[in-house]
């Protein structure tokens, strides 16, 4: 769909937690997310981008909710002096093999951002990044201690705390600072895997979305087999969160939700004693969908 000088396409962020790593689905062997444009014969938005993902992954798509519209002029270089409008989406699956034609793969998020994973503790990797900051701070005299002040909250620095939910704000820093060859950074000085145009942008963009949802919607399911442990619920919100939670607090709080209930059955693939297996109550889930629910992110 042309619009004036408009282009208009759909982006599809893929997410799954696979092996308590969270990953997204890509094409262009790890350069690109699942992307078209927008036709006319489309019943909608959603059956336009449904209809890309599985011409180019082959892999279908379950929960899908639409995730933000971009507008800049000039988001990519090859399109300078035009406006493409990008209508990304987010979407939950579990991961399962991909044979479409777009050469798609499966990457880990912390590939692009490894600045964000915080389950060993605070990455090295960000000494470094936040001191390129500082530099970039000092190197404009006017606006020094506004920058300072920006740095400090977005990542964590100083009385600052650490806010796993401003990924995107992070980027966005970093971009305005040139640490990112899409900022034209030298792939040599860029800081984590680049992507094509802006598409690292709209991942960070839905991390954030899909960190702060957790918190209140229990989308987390969506991303969990059938029947799953205590322990793999756990690691899958850490995974997505990129930080360690206090188990005792999990527990209690998971317990107080009532989102889940035994099978009666356990496992022994843990590796230790045997295993409780519990899965997610239906009718809960509807009815939380309306009222909210939190699932707990009480930090170590």
């Amino acid at each position: 769909m042309t619009i004036g000088l408009a282009h208009a396409e759909l982006i599809a962020v893929l997410s799954a937690v696979t092996r308590e790593e969270p990953r997204v689905m890509t094409i262009r062997s790890g350069d690109a997310l699942p992307s078209g444009p927008f036709e006319l014969g489309h019943r909608s938005l959603q059956a336009g981008l449904r209809e890309w993902v599985r011409d180019q992954t082959g892999h279908p798509v379950g929960y899908l909710e639409q995730l933000y519209t971009f507008a800049d002029r000039d988001r990519t270089r090859e399109n300078a002096g035009s406006r493409t409008i990008s209508i990304s989406y987010l979407g939950l699956v579990r991961e399962q093999a991909a044979p479409g034609a777009g050469r798609p793969e499966w990457h880990g998020w912390y590939e692009y951002f490894p600045w964000e994973d915080h389950r060993k503790g605070r990455p090295d990797i960000l000494s470094g990044i936040t001191g390129r900051l500082q530099d970039w701070a000092d190197a404009a005299p006017a606006h020094r201690e506004h920058r300072r002040r920006r740095i400090d909250f977005t990542f964590g620095l100083h009385d600052a705390t650490w806010n796993e939910d401003l990924a995107l704000q992070r980027y966005e820093l970093m971009y305005e600072a040139g640490l990112v060859t899409e900022a034209g950074c030298s792939r040599e000085q860029s800081l984590g895997r680049q992507m094509f145009a802006d598409h690292r942008r709209i991942l960070a963009t839905a991390i954030a979305r899909l960190r702060a949802k957790i918190k209140y919607r229990p989308v987390v399911f969506e991303l969990m087999p059938e029947k799953f442990t205590l322990l793999q619920l756990q690691r899958t919100v850490e995974a997505l969160a990129g930080l360690t939670l206090h188990k005792p607090n999990f527990r209690r709080l998971i317990d107080q939700q009532e989102l889940i209930e035994e099978t009666g059955e356990v496992t022994t693939e843990t590796g230790g004693r045997p295993a409780k297996l519990f899965r997610y109550r239906h009718a809960v889930l509807e009815e939380r969908a309306l009222s909210g629910s939190k699932l707990p992110l009480s930090r170590n």
